[in-house]
């Protein structure tokens, strides 16, 4: 029996992640991922993901110390960058540049913790370069006395940033660290079990994230409250969409038959912040009125609100370029790609699927 897409086919068995669709359940080496947000920071939880237990003080010290005298970018990767072309997205400049880092460091077989965060801590400043070219703007450093996320606002702004939008975009990364055998993740583990190094499976990763169909961009979700917002009735707005057949963006997912837990969890982060910023107080809304229309008018579907819906509320409230949105959520899912890596090179087997031929003998 062929199943297209691979769908419903059990490829690995992994300590990294586990979901259930059908109860809400995304949960992180054993921990539950809305208490993960609740209590611990970017660099905590991807030190669980790498390792598969949080750090203690001293760890999570030499973790940090270890990503801040990783983030200034190599010359040869500025000069990369320098030459590529304007009309060149951002995701493909990500691409490029880390292949282009396979020089500049031991990443031999097999990987290792320390490529992981070399690489994570890259990321963030190979796209704020970038974007601080496009912007026709002089190149941010790392600030050392910034952890990870804010550091990585700092460089894209050139100001220290708010504490309330680092603590809502660490939420948001920390939730899109790692999410399963996804296409992007699946890509990473294949070119892993051939023996390549790690630089070659994250640069086949962020081929995929590329696609559409998978990191896509929540611009859906940000046209559709910028509707809302010019319309001011929301309910006429969805309504009339949903009668026209049409998609009320980052509403359902592929893999959660009810709610998303990512998307509650960012959601609680965006309640402190309400009354804050007339953004997250639209999307609020916005989202009693659609699930209120949905449940009448496709009785049955369980069409909740998804991350994407609260991840393009959270970019738009902090100022974020729409052309950032799936390089950030890159530059967070290189934590969740490296620990799927690290373990596929700990049991490693190639993988050799098979496909059927339909074609004729001439």
């Amino acid at each position: 029996m062929i199943q297209k897409g691979l769908k419903g086919i059990v490829a690995a068995e992994t300590l990294i992640s586990h979901i259930d669709g059908e109860k809400g359940e995304l949960i992180y080496r054993g921990y539950e991922i809305g208490r993960l947000t609740n209590r611990y920071s970017f660099e905590e939880v991807a030190y669980l993901l790498w390792h598969g237990y949080l750090p203690d003080d001293a760890q999570l010290r030499a973790l940090k110390n270890e990503l801040k005298s990783n983030r200034e970018l190599p010359e040869n990767i500025k000069k990369l960058i320098d030459l590529l072309p304007f009309g060149m997205d951002l995701m493909s400049v990500m691409r490029t540049a880390i292949s282009a880092e396979a020089g500049n460091f031991n990443y031999g077989w097999k990987p290792t913790v320390s490529q992981a965060i070399r690489i994570t801590a890259l990321a963030p400043s190979i796209i704020a370069y970038r974007q601080r070219q496009l912007e026709g703007k002089e190149f941010v450093a790392p600030l050392n006395e910034l952890d990870h996320v804010a550091n990585y606002l700092y460089m894209l702004n050139g100001s220290i940033p708010l504490e309330a939008h680092v603590e809502v975009l660490e939420t948001y990364m920390i939730l899109t660290l790692e999410h399963g055998m996804n296409a992007s993740t699946f890509s990473a583990r294949v070119t892993a079990s051939t023996e390549s190094d790690l630089v070659s499976a994250v640069s086949s990763a962020i081929g995929t994230m590329k696609g559409p169909l998978h990191g896509g961009a929540p611009s859906g979700v940000i046209e559709l409250l910028d509707e809302i917002a010019a319309a001011g009735d929301a309910e006429k707005v969805m309504r009339e969409k949903i009668l026209r057949g049409e998609k009320l963006m980052g509403f359902g997912h592929r893999v959660y038959k009810t709610h998303d837990p990512r998307a509650i969890a960012l959601k609680a982060k965006l309640r402190e912040l309400v009354g804050q910023d007339a953004w997250l107080d639209l999307a609020m809304d916005a989202e009693k009125t659609a699930v209120r229309v949905l449940e009448e008018l496709k009785p049955g579907r369980s069409l909740y609100t998804n991350v994407e819906f609260y991840a393009a509320a959270i970019m738009k409230a902090i100022n974020m370029e729409a052309n950032l949105f799936t390089p950030t959520f890159t530059a967070s899912r290189i934590v969740g790609w490296t620990a799927h890596v690290l373990e596929q090179a700990e049991n490693n087997t190639i993988y050799r699927p098979q496909s059927k031929y339909i074609g004729t003998l001439k």
